[in-house]
């Protein structure tokens, strides 16, 4: 892994968090709309936007994927997008959006763990200090966030927290498939890949638009439907298109051991964003977390940058 890579790796993860860290506020802005809603929206509004940039290339498409890349798109579009979506809007509108970042804040040590197993990865034990600090950041999130358990209704935030951890299943699984799906796809860009699933979850935002209009019935005026259109549009462009098309350059560009860690970032700047939404600075815990994130986050860098012992045993080989 060359350090040019390395780098360009890591710019691509910081403004894909940066993007995706957009999702956790939204269900705030749009609070009058209900989390299956949401989902409609953004993913409806995501596959309008990648059916043109994929029409020209459909053909080709076609020709280079089969049965099972077609299958993978399926079911990476519900475990990424729809699922994950539906679930983290629940938890952010039922436990707020201190509480789930900080369950989905574990999304790097799950996803750096099943890295580790991985041929070629770093070794877990290298990895030891950057997953210290990445649980030290969680906890002062989680003390925070927990000091102020009692201000909800309990039975809503429990039903939150157990969305929130539902999210953390579905985008883990995602994450560690679909890196693993982009290093079997020489013949398809990371940016193409970005697009089908963006087609693929057009289709079952479509789906989704009954049981959305038949379970959540929530009266909504002109101006909250404007909302909600501006909302939905800007997050499928931001967070959909180009955060993932960046994610999955990032995800080709490094281990999977790194890209969990590359998720950090979409916790913080989740936090950043509610800061700004509640216009307040972060307190003490809050502010530590930022830092025990930035230091895991470079503690991983450094892990993977090789060693002189490294060097020398492939120097023999050569």
């Amino acid at each position: 892994m060359s350090g040019k890579n390395t780098m360009t790796g890591v710019l691509c993860g910081v403004i894909a968090g940066a993007l995706w860290g957009l999702v956790f506020v939204t269900p705030r802005i749009a609070s009058a709309f209900g989390p299956l809603q949401l989902a409609a929206g953004r993913y409806l509004a995501y596959g309008i936007f990648a059916l043109p940039l994929v029409w020209p290339h459909w053909k080709r498409y076609l020709s280079v994927l089969g049965k099972r890349e077609w299958i993978a798109l399926g079911y990476l579009s519900v475990l990424g997008n729809i699922l994950y979506y539906v679930l983290l809007s629940a938890a952010v509108q039922m436990g707020g959006v201190a509480m789930t970042s900080l369950v989905i804040g574990f999304l790097p040590v799950a996803v750096t763990i099943i890295g580790s197993r991985d041929k070629h990865a770093v070794p877990l034990g290298r990895l030891l200090p950057s997953l210290f600090l990445s649980a030290a950041g969680i906890l002062c999130i989680g003390w925070e966030s927990l000091g102020k358990a009692g201000e909800g209704a309990f039975a809503s935030q429990a039903l939150g927290l157990l969305c929130a951890f539902g999210a953390l299943v579905s985008w883990t699984t995602f994450a560690v498939s679909n890196s693993r799906w982009l290093g079997r796809l020489e013949h398809v860009s990371g940016h193409d890949w970005s697009l089908l699933l963006g087609i693929v979850t057009g289709a079952q935002a479509l789906l989704l638009i009954p049981p959305a209009l038949l379970f959540e019935t929530t009266s909504q005026n002109v101006s909250q439907w404007l909302l909600f259109g501006g909302v939905s549009t800007a997050v499928a462009l931001l967070s959909s298109i180009i955060g993932n098309g960046l994610w999955n350059r990032m995800s080709r560009l490094l281990p999977l051991t790194m890209v969990g860690q590359m998720i950090l970032f979409e916790t913080l700047f989740a936090l950043l964003y509610g800061f700004l939404w509640d216009q307040r600075l972060p307190s003490v815990l809050e502010g530590a977390a930022i830092l025990f994130v930035l230091a895991s986050v470079l503690t991983c860098l450094a892990a993977h940058r090789p060693r002189e012992a490294d060097r020398a045993l492939a120097a023999a080989h050569d």
